[in-house]
């Protein structure tokens, strides 16, 4: 068989006059619809006006013109069906060969600020997605294309042998059902939201695909990086590459669990990463001074890690960046000075993000785990905390520098693995237990990281104490305060504990568990 009519309704315009001239120098039959029609014809190129196939007027504004027997006939009929082709010639129905459509732009609708009701709902295609379903099923004679990628090829197909092959419109028919599939998705999601009703019976999501990976979390295991149709600026899915290798599975994963962190910070701030938990975590009164406390909060631990910035790295802190092996580097830009220097590394990634809302002015999203044969939706934890949320328990109050430093590795402690235990002193992490199987065992690693830095620094713990353990260990390392949910059915226990050691404890009301 051969390509001989082709119906062609694009949204998006990109290279269908080149596409479309091409096809009428072979000897194709075009069809065209409103807008598309009109740009063919101002090109010079013969087109076929819907309404000479439907036999009736495009009415409603466009919102019926392809709807019609005459065009969907002409897409399903089995070719080699002796009563398909009974009936397509006592009716005068001709068939349709291929079909080139896109549709209406919902996705970048909807992301206009303050787009209004009315016109999300317009840009719903009805039409596009009915002629693409139905060239996809009819596959077997008919070549749909809804991506302006697959011209080229196409066109290469045709040129050589009048058709496409099979093999190609069977892969064209799945891109068909997977774009058709994710405009619905997201129209879905859309009005479910708008309704509120963002957990439906029903959860469908839908991601677009930014690179093939390497492999996985370990080389045996096939990956690939996908982003949010609607993504927001400043975060991994859109942050620019400057320099480096490619991004792995795993990179990934950390550089999205340091921006996680980073983004609870207005003022300056430097956070190293090491396998999705911080090894080091700086605040100051620049963006030197926030690299060398997080440096200094563990000097080990940063080699080979993650470091995320939300200021401008300059050259000062890319002299000190560049001093160590670090595989990726995340800030909202970087000077012309800092590139010199960080790009003599040939290996080390460069992410420049752009600018990003720190945590307290987010709004939850919707976070998707898998689980085995299902998963788990839930909003992402962007929780904050303000001095007038928390009630101190014991007999003392916290000084303002341990209240400083409280509500510092508050921020902080909630993005480490669960259970976990943080110690900060001087704007800095001390010490940081993570993913340990008990309260206990947290602190102890935290408080021997810190050794004699444990001193006078606060405690931080992601939920709350089952005893006075925990509180014990603190007081015998020094530790001057302590912030946590409380909650627990022995929190007197722990109080009495801290009292008994002149430590100050404020609660929050408030758990971060982090699995």
């Amino acid at each position: 068989m051969a390509i001989r009519r082709a119906l062609i309704s694009v949204s998006d315009k990109t290279g269908i006059i080149e596409f479309s001239r091409a096809l009428a120098d072979l000897g194709v039959e075009i069809i065209s619809t409103g807008g598309t029609a009109s740009l063919l014809e101002k090109e010079g190129l013969p087109v076929i006006g819907i309404s000479d196939v439907t036999g009736f007027p495009e009415i409603l504004d466009g919102r019926v013109k392809t709807l019609h027997p005459a065009v969907h006939s002409g897409l399903l009929a089995v070719r080699d069906d002796e009563e398909h082709q009974k009936v397509m010639e006592e009716l005068g129905l001709g068939y349709i060969d291929l079909v080139v459509v896109n549709l209406y732009p919902f996705a970048e609708t909807i992301a206009k600020p303050n787009v209004s009701y009315e016109d999300a709902i317009e840009n719903i295609d009805i039409g596009g997605p009915t002629m693409l379903r139905s060239a996809a099923k009819n596959h077997a004679f008919v070549t749909v294309v809804v991506d302006a990628a697959d011209y080229g090829a196409v066109l290469e197909e045709v040129k050589a042998g009048g058709d496409t092959t099979l093999e190609t419109r069977k892969a064209l028919a799945a891109k068909v059902f997977r774009h058709t599939g994710a405009y619905d998705a997201l129209i879905g999601d859309y009005l479910s939201k708008l309704g509120g009703n963002p957990l439906p019976e029903r959860y469908t999501v839908t991601y677009e695909k930014v690179q093939d990976l390497r492999y996985g979390e370990n080389p045996h295991q096939k990956a690939a990086f996908y982003r949010k149709p609607l993504a927001a600026q400043g975060n991994i899915t859109t942050a620019e590459q400057l320099h480096g290798k490619e991004l792995s599975y795993n990179n990934i994963n950390d550089a999205n669990a340091a921006l996680a962190i980073v983004k609870e910070f207005v003022e300056p701030a430097v956070v190293a990463v090491k396998h999705m938990n911080p090894c080091g975590v700086g605040i100051g009164k620049d963006i030197h001074e926030a690299y060398q406390k997080a440096y200094a909060s563990d000097p080990t631990s940063i080699f080979g890690g993650i470091v995320a910035a939300n200021r401008t790295i300059g050259a000062d802190t890319a002299g000190l960046l560049g001093e160590i092996f670090l595989e990726i580097i995340i800030a909202p830009d970087f000077t012309p000075e800092a590139l010199d220097i960080l790009t003599k590394k040939k290996n080390i990634r460069l992410l420049k993000l752009g600018e990003f809302q720190a945590a307290a002015e987010r709004k939850p999203e919707w976070l998707v785990t898998s689980v085995d044969g299902g998963m788990l939706v839930q909003e992402s934890d962007v929780h904050s905390l303000s001095p007038d949320d928390i009630k101190v328990v014991t007999n003392r109050q916290p000084t303002e520098e341990e209240l400083k430093q409280l509500l510092f590795g508050w921020k902080i402690v909630k993005h480490v693995k669960s259970n976990a235990i943080l110690l900060a002193s001087d704007s800095m992490t001390v010490g940081v237990g993570a993913g340990q199987m008990n309260r206990v065992g947290a602190a102890r690693i935290a408080i021997e990281q810190a050794g004699e830095k444990a001193k006078g620094a606060v405690l931080a713990s992601d939920a709350f104490f089952p005893m006075g353990d925990t509180l014990e260990m603190a007081a015998k390392a020094g530790i001057t305060a302590v912030i946590q949910p409380g909650g627990s059915i022995k929190d007197e226990e722990s109080i009495a504990v801290a009292n008994a050691n002149n430590i100050a404890m404020v609660v929050t009301g408030v758990r971060h568990f982090k699995h």
